[in-house]
């Protein structure tokens, strides 16, 4: 049997659910994944990159999960409550209507900052329905053992690093170190499961349904209330403000760091080894984020992002010039630690049998040179449309361009992270071209102080590069490598840095070559693996976030009704919920960690940038 064929019936496994058939919810702390079916199959707690408590949708026999459903044949539907992270999962059945409304209050008050809790509440809307529950944790990534209490409607679930109590308004039991419920509600009734964390001076409390419709109604407020200050009116209103309330629970409130995704390991392609654990900041990532959220209005998440650079991380300080990335690293935990390490969890098998399982990331130590153009664009934009940066950051960022003058002219991992060793990616030369011109324009504009005679060089220096060496006159392309003949989607960004005119020949010329190699129907592929090898077997599915620019990139070149289609098509590969994940298949499933915040931010710009170009 063939190897795609193999992948192809995996699946349709009844024992995993496709990545597409989950939501998401959150309280900016920590995420969870509840499936179409109601389950709660990834989790964890209390932060993003804490062990999971729930993980069977990496592994359905050791993960763990929390199943809430009709224990009758039922169909459903799965929405969000408009304008909220608050989920809704509705039962029909041939005797009634039943929802679970899922959601994780947010703190809001200094004295519930420590507090998380996720509570799960279902109601009988019609009819008569009997309904099951089955909480069934494994800690510590499925490898930590932990003993269960029951005391009255309460169980208590402990390990020696973390203690969760469940609460419920119905009977339960213990069953070994699980807990199950049996239960029937009539039209109009309730029944309300809330798991607490309790650590400290933090104690379990009940959760009466008059408490759980209080905080239904108090998280409803508060995420309708974020999103009011949206200045978004165009033509995709929905799609770009479900992007936007995806950004804001993928961000961690204590620091104002943003995740690149909450989850680990879910497969670039089902069954290879291209499985990583995204639940970090991505200095690219947020900084692409902070520029999607200017561009909405969210002025604040900039800011928290920019602290959390400064003065959290410390990543902006040049303590160690002979580092070997640099000033910056590519990616930092969501306190801001340095320390990443990746390894194996051999006894998961991985989300259908897509093994190995990854935790931390060492691509922590690589060299990635076009982090400083994204993060440099962002501060500038920051600088332009949120608030003045202060000297202080001035000082740092001037660092930061000094470092680089002194730098750029290197071969690197690049913006795709491969394992194949250091090249001379054009896509990390444009993005140091994109660090200096905007710090230059920075200084030019308010009066700062700066090396500009210097900077002015290195900026043209780079740009001849490019223009010499990233140019390929038998391709008529811009090329991933100096020197090279590769085509390489990361190029797409070319205009919309402003280094080449949207219109000039060359680009032109690129767009079209990049359009016949690596675009399937509006769907654009990173690169072609087999041409340009990364160190990793197999290959992958098209690159969401290449596909969203590629709409930009039709769009400022005046290719306007081609832009559209590929964006309404690229919508139409969303999930029920208008949910991505990092890529889409050969046969249109969603594939890698879910929800993306990378496709999310690249929906935002492209429709943003071609609504003003339809006008």
């Amino acid at each position: 049997m063939a190897p795609d064929e193999t992948a192809g019936r995996r699946l349709h496994s009844p024992r995993y659910t496709p990545i597409s058939e989950h939501g998401l919810i959150g309280d900016l702390r920590t995420a969870a994944l509840v499936t179409t079916d109601g389950t709660i199959d990834w989790y964890c707690c209390p932060r993003f990159d804490a062990p999971s408590v729930f993980a069977s949708i990496l592994d359905a026999d050791r993960g763990g999960s929390f199943e809430l459903a009709a224990d009758v044949p039922t169909r459903t539907r799965q929405f969000y409550f408009p304008d909220t992270n608050v989920l809704i999962t509705r039962f029909f059945a041939a005797d009634g209507v039943a929802e679970i409304q899922d959601f994780m209050p947010v703190a809001d008050e200094p004295r519930e900052e420590d507090r998380h809790r996720m509570i799960r509440r279902l109601i009988c809307v019609r009819g008569t329905l009997p309904f099951r529950a089955a909480v069934a944790p494994r800690f510590g990534y499925g490898a930590e053992r932990h003993t269960v209490r029951q005391e009255g409607d309460q169980a208590v679930f402990h390990t020696p690093s973390l203690t969760l109590a469940l609460t419920a308004t119905v009977p339960i039991e213990c069953d070994g170190t699980d807990v199950r419920a049996h239960f029937k509600l009539l039209e109009g009734e309730s029944a309300v499961f809330a798991l607490d964390v309790v650590d400290g001076d933090v104690r379990p409390r009940a959760c009466p349904r008059a408490e759980a419709q209080a905080q239904f109604e108090a998280t409803v407020r508060f995420w309708r209330h974020w999103l009011a200050q949206s200045r978004y009116r165009g033509r995709w209103r929905e799609m770009v403000h479900r992007s936007a309330l995806v950004l804001k629970l993928l961000t961690y409130a204590p620091t104002g760091g943003i995740v690149a995704a909450p989850t680990t390991s879910l497969p670039e392609r089902v069954g290879g080894e291209r499985n990583w654990d995204y639940r970090y900041v991505w200095v690219r990532d947020a900084a692409f984020c902070l520029y999607a959220m200017l561009r909405l209005g969210f002025t604040s998440e900039a800011e928290a992002f920019i602290g959390f650079l400064s003065e959290r991380a410390a990543v902006l300080q040049c303590n160690d010039p002979a580092a070997p990335t640099g000033p910056l690293q590519i990616m930092y935990g969501i306190d801001g630690r340095t320390d990443l390490p990746e390894y194996e969890l051999s006894h998961l098998e991985g989300y259908l049998g897509s093994a190995p399982v990854r935790v931390g990331n060492a691509a922590t130590g690589q060299l990635q040179l076009d982090i400083y153009g994204a993060l440099i664009d962002s501060i500038y934009l920051y600088d332009k449309w949120g608030r003045p940066i202060s000297s202080g950051h001035w000082d740092e960022l001037g660092s930061v361009v000094d470092w680089l003058c002194d730098h750029w002219d290197q071969p690197d991992e690049g913006v795709w992270e491969t394992r194949g060793g250091r090249r001379n990616f054009v896509y990390s030369r444009l993005m140091c071209w994109v660090a200096l011109e905007r710090a230059i324009r920075m200084a030019n504009r308010r009066g700062l102080p700066a090396d500009l005679p210097r900077w002015r060089q290195t900026r043209d220096a780079i740009y001849r590069q490019i223009m010499t060496r990233g140019w390929s006159a038998e391709r008529g392309a811009f090329v991933q490598g100096l020197d090279d003949d590769v085509l390489d989607a990361s190029l797409l960004m070319m205009p919309m840095a402003k280094f080449i005119a949207p219109t000039d020949p060359k680009w032109l010329s690129t767009l079209d070559a990049l359009g016949t190699e690596l675009v399937s129907d509006s769907l654009v592929h990173r690169y072609d693996p087999a041409a340009s090898p990364d160190g990793l077997r197999g290959d992958e599915g098209t690159f969401s976030i290449c596909s969203f620019w590629y709409v930009e990139a039709l769009a400022r070149a005046g290719r306007l009704e081609e832009a559209r289609l590929a964006f309404e098509k690229m919508l139409t590969y969303a999930n029920h919920l208008g949910l991505f994940a990092e890529e889409i298949g050969l046969t249109g499933e969603q594939l890698g960690n879910f929800p993306q915040a990378f496709t999310h931010l690249s929906l935002i710009s492209a429709a943003f940038n071609l609504d003003r170009a339809l006008g």
